[in-house]
């Protein structure tokens, strides 16, 4: 079978761009099911994890727990990436949201499928075991306020750089004691249970750390834009410095944004599910072209071929 993307196979200008935790929606990549190779693919996770990718895609409460969220996300967002490479398209750049930054670098040629597995699987586990936390997107607020508040609430940090949705993350008594003090138009719970990019991350990331560093990988065939150091990474070294520093500070993808701008990109293609890194992209960065590659799904099976389809939009 063969897509019918709208995207050019020859590109100079293009980056890929993969979402995080948040993002996930149930059923998603199961019509990957119609590839032979994608089939092996949830196989071989279902050894490595011991759970089936699949299953738990059609299981609301699994997918929203970070255990499972996190290598759901990786295996469905690698094999689409891996689809449209095999189709014969190329990115010039990728670039990833927090987890999304695993699939970029898997598409960068950083490690194997199964190499990247398993660090997921372990970087969940860890990041499960945190303690617990909350997420919560706010719309309308005046970032200068909420920074001051934030400043005088403890255990509470801004964890993104939008403009027009802040992400607040810390400890549960910390955001309850926040969002007392702050007028916003609406607040939107995030489906996590811990306080990504939070310095209440640092412990895991430091176990982390050395399971990362124990683990070799392959020269970048494609520069990684790095979320801490905000610059395009090639060095590998450097990578892995900026995937392990992602779990306990800020998102900037405004920053990011703006800095793919600098690179000559001109078309930006979301891979995964949702499209809100189109939406925050779009405020910053209306003069790029956007791409959602969110799903597969049949059009004419006479005439096997698949097209692009929509899902819902997420905040991380």
């Amino acid at each position: 079978m063969m897509l019918n993307l709208p995207i050019q196979k020859i590109k100079n200008n293009t980056a890929w761009v993969f979402p995080g935790q948040s993002s996930q929606k149930p059923g998603m990549g199961l019509d990957l099911l119609a590839y032979p190779f994608a089939r092996a693919k949830f196989k071989q996770a279902k050894e490595i994890l011991g759970w089936s990718i699949t299953e738990v895609c059609q299981d609301s409460d699994k997918l929203s727990r970070t255990l499972y969220t996190q290598p759901c996300l990786y295996v469905i967002e690698s094999l689409l990436a891996e689809l449209i490479i095999k189709q014969g398209y190329q990115p010039c750049l990728v670039a990833g949201y927090s987890l999304g930054e695993y699939p970029a670098s898997y598409t960068a040629g950083a490690f194997d499928f199964e190499t990247g597995l398993h660090l997921i699987k372990r970087r969940a586990e860890l990041m499960d075991q945190s303690p617990q936390g909350r997420m919560v997107a706010l719309i309308g607020s005046n970032i200068e306020k909420l920074k001051v508040q934030i400043s005088h609430t403890p255990n509470v940090w801004l964890m993104n750089d939008d403009l027009s949705i802040a992400i607040i993350s810390g400890t549960l008594r910390g955001i309850e004691s926040l969002l007392a003090k702050v007028e916003v138009k609406r607040t939107i719970p995030l489906k996590v249970s811990c306080a990504f990019h939070t310095p209440l991350m640092a412990e895991a990331a430091a176990e982390f750390q050395e399971i990362l560093e124990s683990v070799p990988f392959n020269q970048l065939k494609i520069p990684v834009m790095s979320s801490t150091e905000l610059v395009p990474i090639l060095d590998v070294a450097r990578l892995k410095n900026s995937l392990i520093q992602q779990m306990y500070q800020p998102v900037r993808w405004r920053a990011i944004s703006l800095l793919l701008a600098t690179q000559g990109i001109k078309e930006i293609v979301e891979v995964g599910p949702g499209n809100d890194l189109i939406k925050q992209m779009r405020r910053n960065c209306p003069e790029f072209k956007f791409t959602n590659i969110t799903n597969l799904n049949v059009l004419k099976p006479t005439k096997q071929c698949l097209k692009l389809t929509s899902q819902n939009v997420h905040f991380a």
